[in-house]
């Protein structure tokens, strides 16, 4: 399986993270605001995640019921040969027609 990175930081913690100010400190405003920004972005990313995980689910769904039918279909096939198709024709053809087929 694939290497798997952890995420360090939640919503939360970006929302309530403190900064300490010192004699030439960043303006707490333009700290603020640029959170804000990363805290919408962060959710995005994350509804794309889910949204992402969903979306792989049920195509690996489709993707295993697939391969279920394509496998199904030749094993209550085996056996059948043009012989035996073309006598159960005939079995038809005599079973709708009837006598009609010699004329």
């Amino acid at each position: 399986m694939a290497d798997q990175k952890t995420i360090r930081l939640t919503k939360n913690e970006i929302l309530h993270k403190e900064f300490k100010t010192g004699f030439h400190g960043y303006q707490q405003d333009e700290v603020d605001q640029f959170l804000d920004i990363v805290i919408s972005d962060y959710d995005i990313f994350n509804a794309e995640i889910l949204r992402l995980r969903e979306e792989n689910k049920r195509l690996k769904s489709q993707l295993t019921d697939g391969e279920g039918q394509r496998t199904a279909a030749p094993v209550e096939n085996q056996g059948l040969t043009n012989y035996d198709i073309l006598k159960r024709l005939s079995n038809l053809e005599k079973h709708v027609f009837g006598s009609r087929l010699g004329e």
